[in-house]
């Protein structure tokens, strides 16, 4: 196998199966028949491996990873799986921070064309099938499996966790989930299962109840995570992690009831050495130091308060690039910008890329200084030939923008 003949079984996956992180609403298959058939036609994989499933609106991708960490550090052999992708599609089913074998996914993709008629499965549950047969051929001791959108009818939730987690409830993809708090909650919550432990990372008391109430009714012990008090640091930097950092406390505690075996040392050293154990990108990612430029991925109004906040914190005058999907409400993120900023806007280059020009009215009423650039590497270097010595750069609005920044650039900075 070729790595162009990997790259075309890629884009071909792409095109057959319907793709929500491109195509949007119209690509998302709630339900779990199709997984189900899907699964057993491949042999159940998923019941042949050690799992723990991680939800929530915000953070779910760094306490995944987190986690990942601490239980290498513990000697585990650790499957993570994780969306989006942002460079390149193998990221999201690693061992032990590396990414799955490209020749695995090329032949696994061409068992797509053997499928029965009544499976036509959908982009994210391919990959989910795909994972779950990775992890067991890999023979992983645990398996940490990230929720794609929701919970309740996600592909994810055929599994029969060990331990799983929710780390908090937001508004987002609300033309799916529900258009309040109380709706996502219980979308999220539908990830509990019978007798299995449900740890919760929320602050806000109506989330926290709908979640106990549920772990309640399939007698699952919950275990609120925002009560627990810990010093314990990551080498993943936004603010936002000390609150994961408590929902990653709580699980370990979970697992360890079940007697694996996780030190204290090896819980700080696992915290410490995300970026090294898992090679995870994209939160509050220091990709430079000259000028200071920061990548985040977070896109919702919740994730991105926080990251702006951080920002604000910063005392340096600062060049933002952002850019975002369709379904994305602007009107709630003009109210959130930065100050002390300038703006670069671009449209990120997938079908639900949104073109800054639709939404320029926002713009000038925010009478905010700003640019609009024809692709992300364009604001980008726009943004760095304006920003001097002690001036920084932010990118992001989109994991996709953050993604097309660091596909363009990365290779460059090392």
């Amino acid at each position: 196998m070729t790595n162009e003949q990997y790259q075309q079984a890629v884009e071909w996956l792409f095109v057959q199966a319907p793709n929500y992180q491109v195509d949007g609403e119209k690509a998302y298959k709630p339900g779990l028949d199709n997984i189900i058939k899907l699964c057993a036609f491949f042999g159940n994989p998923q019941e042949k491996i050690q799992c723990i499933h991680i939800g929530g609106t915000n953070g779910k991708g760094s306490t995944s990873n987190m986690l990942a960490s601490v239980l290498q550090e513990s000697g585990y052999k650790i499957g993570l799986y994780n969306s989006p992708h942002l460079i390149d599609f193998t990221e999201r089913i690693k061992v032990n921070g590396k990414n799955c074998d490209k020749e695995f996914v090329f032949n696994f993709i061409q068992k797509l064309k053997n499928l029965p008629e009544d499976i036509r499965p959908s982009f994210f549950e391919f990959t989910t099938i795909m994972a779950f047969e990775y992890f067991y051929q890999q023979k992983v001791d645990f398996a940490i499996i990230e929720v794609g959108l929701g919970g309740r009818l996600d592909s994810t939730n055929i599994i029969k966790p060990l331990v799983s987690a929710i780390t908090n409830v937001q508004l987002d993809h609300q033309n799916i989930l529900g258009n309040t708090i109380e709706e996502i909650a219980a979308e999220k919550a539908g990830i509990i299962k019978n007798n299995t432990p449900i740890i919760s990372g929320d602050e806000n008391d109506t989330v926290k109840n709908i979640i106990k109430e549920k772990a309640e009714r399939k007698n699952a012990p919950f275990i609120d995570a925002s009560l627990l008090k810990t010093d314990l640091q990551s080498d993943l930097k936004g603010n936002y992690q000390e609150k994961n950092i408590r929902v990653v406390k709580a699980l370990v505690d979970e697992l360890r009831k079940l007697d694996i075996t996780i030190t204290d040392p090896d819980l700080e050293k696992g915290l410490l050495h995300v970026h090294n154990n898992t090679h995870f990108i994209g939160r509050w990612f220091e990709f430079s130091q000259n000028p200071l430029t920061i990548c985040d991925t977070a896109h919702n109004q919740a994730g991105l308060e926080q990251v702006f906040a951080q920002l604000n914190s910063i005392n340096k005058h600062k060049h933002v690039i952002l850019g975002f999907v369709n379904d994305k409400k602007i009107d709630e993120v003009m109210s959130l910008l930065p100050e002390n900023s300038d703006f670069y806007f671009a449209k990120p280059s997938i079908n639900r890329g949104r073109d800054p020009k639709e939404y320029e009215d926002l713009l000038q009423k925010a009478k905010i200084n700003y640019k609009i650039l024809d692709s992300v590497q364009d604001a980008y270097l726009s943004a760095k030939q304006q920003c001097t010595a002690d001036e920084m750069i932010f990118i992001g609005g989109s994991n996709f923008v953050v993604g097309e920044f660091l596909e363009k650039n990365l290779e460059i900075s090392r």
